[in-house]
């Protein structure tokens, strides 16, 4: 197209009476018709929008309930199939405020993901970060570059992108989990590759063992590989098992309870996943943790620059998200939006709510704009 040919402008502009606004005259709409047919935009038509005096998500506080995710899913397993052009029959969480997207908040994606008994899920590879979260089951192994690496109902399993891998369901059951990605992150700086892999896993893959490669060289706590000392962007570990998270969090409850300070609050222990070669996040994108709320017990409300999606890993409570309040049960996964106030509350008569959490925060830590404003005591 040539300069002859100008590219019509989708800008609009229109003069209006408001604080903070030029008076409309008939020169300031002369002037704006001269901005749409050179296609700018001056800010102080915009400020409020793209400069607001605190995080307005476009997203909203939602919940998805997972006895209805699950029917759901398990009708898409009967119909669509695994492979190639069902894409592993995962299905995205779409939250209501961004226009029909797959997305759960505007930089995280997270989907339900099913596989039937004796089903593979064929290989490929993708820059997006990603990790699988298992919320009940077991039975299915996911294969990375390889590496064979059991699921099993607890365990959360970190994917650093553009690793191989695929997925193999060696129970007689079918198997339901949680995808975490960043894939609208991804999307929106278009950053995004994807490679197609292999349709079958090989026999020497096909296997079933109750350790990894990767967690037999690098599971041992407080205990570093001498052959593996150079720091890792992403987790080299491909499995956190429930059983260790699950010990972590009930001796922060014991110690607090030993009048020892190991909790946030009263009654919350938390733990997040970490890099062993660093320290740091599992993934330079995703930060995920789990928590558990005593019987009883309140977190203390907090908002910060970010989102987050939560599942309910086990018991029941209440939470706030804004000015949303749900009665959440396993299963059951929410949205709180960037700077939106939360709040957890485990029932009386349950012995903890277990929440899993994944959120963007290393992203804004990295580029020095994260934030949290914790309320009193």
């Amino acid at each position: 197209m040539s300069e002859m040919d100008p590219v019509p402008s989708p800008v609009r502009l229109s003069a209006v009476a408001a604080p903070g606004q030029p008076e409309p005259t008939p020169a300031l709409e002369q002037l704006y018709r001269g901005f749409e047919q050179e296609m700018l935009v001056p800010l102080w038509t915009q400020i409020g929008d793209l400069m607001p005096p605190h995080p307005q998500s476009k997203a909203s506080a939602h919940l998805w309930r997972w006895d209805r995710l699950v029917p759901l899913a398990d009708e898409a397993g009967r119909i669509v199939p695994v492979g190639r052009g069902g894409e592993r029959r995962a299905i995205a969480l779409a939250n209501p405020s961004l226009g029909g997207r797959p997305f759960a908040t505007p930089t995280l994606w997270a989907a339900i993901q099913y596989l039937m008994p004796g089903e593979d899920a064929p290989e490929h590879r993708h820059t997006q970060h990603a990790f699988r979260f298992i919320v009940e089951g077991e039975g299915v192994w996911t294969v990375v570059n390889g590496d064979s690496v059991r699921m099993s109902r607890g365990d959360f399993l970190p994917q650093g992108g553009w690793n191989w891998h695929a997925h193999h369901n060696a129970a007689d059951k079918p198997m339901a989990w949680i995808d975490g990605l960043d894939i609208p992150f991804a999307y929106y700086t278009e950053s995004q590759f994807f490679e197609v892999g292999r349709d079958a896993i090989s026999p020497a893959e096909r296997i079933t063992p109750m350790l990894s490669r990767s967690e037999r060289l690098w599971a041992h706590p407080g205990l570093r590989p001498v052959s593996q000392l150079q720091d890792q962007p992403v987790t080299p570990m491909l499995a956190y098992r429930w059983v260790d998270t699950d010990k972590a969090l009930n001796e922060q409850l014991a110690l607090e309870a030993e009048g020892h300070p190991a909790t946030l609050s009263p009654g919350h222990a938390a733990v997040r996943y970490t890099n062993p070669t660093n320290g740091r996040d599992v993934l330079p994108t995703i930060r995920c943790e789990m928590h558990r709320v005593r019987s009883g017990a309140t977190t203390r409300t907090r908002r910060e620059v970010g989102s987050s999606v939560f599942q309910v890993f086990d018991g029941q409570g209440t939470v706030k998200v804004g000015d949303h309040q749900w009665q959440v049960r396993r299963g059951d996964m929410f949205v709180v939006p960037s700077w939106q106030p939360f709040t957890a509350q485990c029932d009386a008569g349950q012995p903890s709510l277990d929440l899993f959490r994944f959120s963007d925060t290393p992203i804004f830590e990295a580029v020095h704009a994260w934030r949290e404003q914790i309320e009193p005591a």
